[in-house]
């Protein structure tokens, strides 16, 4: 046996061993961490072709304990009646000060931290619920809430600081004391962290009054949210010791410090305006700043070490804030666009009778659904301590952008009612705000094209990381030894997907494994199949082109929005599993699952008709695809069914749009909600009326066909409506400084007149 081994080893492995280390592409250090970064949990079994779907099924709901919902109950409530989205961004350009106090008093910038550094312990999926429903209430709150529980000190600290660091700044963190920032993104680096030129040299220097070793910081930071405000900035840079004061090394990497904000040097700049949104985002510059080496975090043994740490505890973060806001604002859009559709009448039917307002309102209802779903998916991996760096990625990729499909698909139901600001709109601050998250935390043409796959081929596949760092290997021997055993495993595992691919292809899924879930076991048996022919299609790829297919960005990309809907519809159907396999959700889980199918279908028939090797495309065209692209998209009947899930008051209805932030003030969507059941409760009286071909409500109470009591439900319930259709106007002088009244528009426009009719 050791013999056989050996001989495959020295006579077949080898040659491909030397081959794919002449042509493998050099990695550079921050690509090398950021692989390493995170965890693979359920991309690797979608990566394997064959995916265990009772893993998927056995994974814990996330929960909420008793006293995360009291919070939710408690303190999340008593902030969002505090909140007024149009004065925050249009008067006041910040949140008051007693949101500022309240948020600081109630620890809501402590959530992560532990309870021994007196924060609040709460889970990922507590941390994810707050900025759900604090997004349905105000942008400017959500972000200011979930931007130090995300990447940041407190995050950074908890994983890597020292127990010093911690004892001292946690506490600091957790009540508001101390608000922290973090400055990653620099004018000359945004998404390309290596060519920060921030810099920090290891030098002695005064700190206190006392000599201490140290770095003497040099930087400029822009986007920073919450740098404005911030008494606690975390900062990368890059460290250099020319001095050789701390070791032989002279440029260190990358690294992460504490920099308080009062410290000689700090220079805190002016505001930025992201898309009109008035959360506190802005500038910073350090010159010549000096600190002790105890402020790096984790201490002189992190030196060097910050982008891995960065990219770690972004595999958690990137998975819960963004997708919770964009979650939020889909539910938000469903129920607001349901509502308005049922109460809004054109042509003297309500709109929502209209096929063309259907198909978008389906399209909002059912990213609703799955955004939500694949929320909760992920908060159960994070719960458990799975940091996914791979699904974080497709999270905040596809979370935001389905966001921004389903807002724009509200604002076009609406037309002017959301096109017209004023207090009484409550979408146009959320379509505003929609480009930010599509850009922070890592464009998402970047993630797209180069990260999910780029990333997740070479983490979550079975066998690919253990040839790399085999080839890697600076020990020849011992890197052919370990390349062997991983190259014949990846073949095996080749051929077994090649056989997988083509026997479920060509039968369609009849037989592919699926486990006994009712009405949605065919589904499961359809991304088993759809499984395979990825797995199939990407190892032929890598093979084919190897190193190549990292310049190959729009393959790249198209591989990744396989995966990603891999993932998404494998959150879907664990959702309606979980929530007891409602039948009235069974619509909105079929379109989900009919639009996923067709994407992923077009995808791969793109990708077979741009793979470079044409023979290889041609082969495995009759492997995956044989009949072509066959799935359309949901069809008539499931869109139909799918909109109506939001356009009466139903318990589906509620399972959809689940914990808003519902004020009882006089607002926009209060104001939509009321005549919402309004209209829906005197809905068999005005069919009496319809029947009767009599629309005027006294007319039909004189001809006998209603009760005066039925008459006045009726009015209410216009009266109601016509108050939602309104929009807001204003006085000229409250727009624009340059009138003192309404009447000197008025002057000027008329002598504006005259002068041009004497000219």
């Amino acid at each position: 046996m050791r013999s056989a081994m050996s001989f495959r080893r020295d006579t077949l492995t080898k040659p491909i061993f030397t081959l794919a280390r002449g042509v493998l592409p050099a990695m550079s250090d921050t690509e090398r961490e950021a692989l390493e970064a995170g965890d693979v949990w359920w991309d690797a079994d979608l990566f394997t072709g064959n995916p265990d779907w009772s893993k998927l099924l056995k994974v814990p709901q996330a929960r909420l304990t008793a006293e995360e919902q009291a919070f939710l109950k408690g303190p999340v409530d008593e902030l969002c009646a505090m909140l007024d989205e149009w004065k925050i961004f249009w008067e006041w350009r910040d949140l008051p000060q007693d949101v500022w106090h309240f948020v600081k008093r109630e620890k809501f910038f402590g959530m992560i931290i532990p309870k021994e550094f007196g924060g609040l312990g709460f889970s990922p999926y507590a941390h994810s619920e707050v900025v759900r429903k604090i997004s349905t209430r105000s942008i400017a709150a959500a972000v200011t809430v979930m931007v130090p529980n995300s990447l940041g000190p407190g995050e950074l600290l908890m994983r890597f600081g020292t127990r010093e660091q911690q004892q001292r700044w946690l506490p600091r963190l957790a009540d508001g004391r101390d608000i922290p920032c973090f400055g990653l993104t620099s004018p000359e680096a945004g998404s390309d962290a290596a060519s920060m030129v921030d810099t920090g040299i290891i030098r002695k220097g005064e700190f206190e009054g006392r000599e201490v070793l140290g770095l003497r910081l040099n930087w400029h930071k822009r986007y920073i949210t919450l740098g404005p405000v911030a008494t606690l900035l975390g900062l990368a840079f890059k460290a250099y010791d020319p001095d050789h004061l701390v070791g032989d090394q002279e440029e260190l990497g990358i690294t992460v410090a504490l920099i308080p904000t009062n410290l000689p040097g700090v220079e805190i700049g002016h505001r930025h305006l992201p898309s009109m949104q008035v959360f506190q985002n802005g500038p910073n510059r350090g010159r010549d700043v000096f600190i002790p080496l105890d402020y790096v975090i984790g201490g002189e043994a992190r030196l060097g070490q910050g982008w891995k740490m960065l990219m770690t505890a972004l595999a958690a973060g990137r998975g819960i804030s963004l997708p919770s806001l964009s979650a939020a604002g889909a539910a938000f859009a469903a129920r607001t666009t349901g509502a308005y559709a049922r109460i809004r009448e054109q042509f003297g039917i309500s709109i929502s009778k209209f096929e063309g307002v259907e198909e978008p309102l389906a399209r909002i209802v059912a990213t609703a659904y799955q955004l939500d779903a694949a929320r909760r998916l992920t908060c159960s991996a994070l719960n458990a301590g799975i940091h996914p760096a791979v699904i974080s990625g497709i999270m905040k990729l596809h979370a935001t952008e389905r966001m921004r499909v389903a807002i724009d698909d509200a604002m076009d139901i609406h037309g002017g009612k959301a096109v017209i600001d004023g207090p009484q709109n409550y979408l146009g601050n959320l379509h505003r705000a929609v480009p930010v998250g599509i850009t922070v935390e890592g464009a998402n043409i970047l993630t797209r094209n180069l990260i999910v796959f780029g990333q997740g081929a070479i983490r979550a596949h079975p066998h690919l990381l253990d040839e790399m760092n085999a080839l890697a290997d600076t020990d020849r021997e011992r890197g052919l030894a370990a390349f062997d055993k991983a190259f014949w495993k990846h073949v095996g595992h080749s051929f077994r997907t090649l056989f997988r691919a083509f026997g479920r292809s060509w039968t369609f899924s009849a037989f592919a494994s699926a486990p006994d879930t009712g009405d949605a076991t065919p589904f499961y048996r359809q991304l088993s199949r759809y499984s395979a022919a990825f797995a199939l299609c990407a190892d032929m790829a890598l093979l084919t082109l190897g190193g190549a297919l990292k310049r190959k960005e729009m393959l790249s990309a198209r591989f990744g929005d396989i995966l990603s809907e891999l993932y998404l519809l494998s959150a879907v159907l664990k959702r309606w599993q979980d929530e007891g396999r409602q039948k009235e959700d069974f619509a909105a889980l079929e379109w989900c699952m009919a639009t996923g199918f067709r994407t992923i279908e077009n995808r791969l028939a793109e990708i077979l008709a741009n793979l470079p090797n044409r023979f290889v495309a041609i082969f495995l065209k009759l492997v995956v695809q044989p009949f072509g692209a066959r799935v359309l998209g949901p069809s008539d009947r499931v869109v139909h069914q799918c909109a109506s899930l939001v356009l009466e008051p139903s318990a589906a209805r509620e399972r959809l749009t689940p914990d808003l932030a519902e004020v009882d003030d006089n607002g926009g969507f209060a104001r939509l909600e009321r005549a919402f059941k309004l209209v829906a409760g005197t809905e068999a009286i005005a069919k009496r009326m319809r029947a009767a071909h009599v629309r005027d409500w006294k007319e039909a109470v004189t001809k006998g066909v209603i009760t005066q009591a039925e008459g006045e439900q009726v009015a209410a319930a216009r009266d109601a409506v016509t108050e939602v259709i309104e929009v807001d106007d204003f006085a000229p002088e409250a727009l624009s400084p340059i009138y003192k009244k309404s009447s000197d528009v008025h002057q000027f426009f008329q002598e504006l007149g005259e002068q041009r009719a004497a000219s």
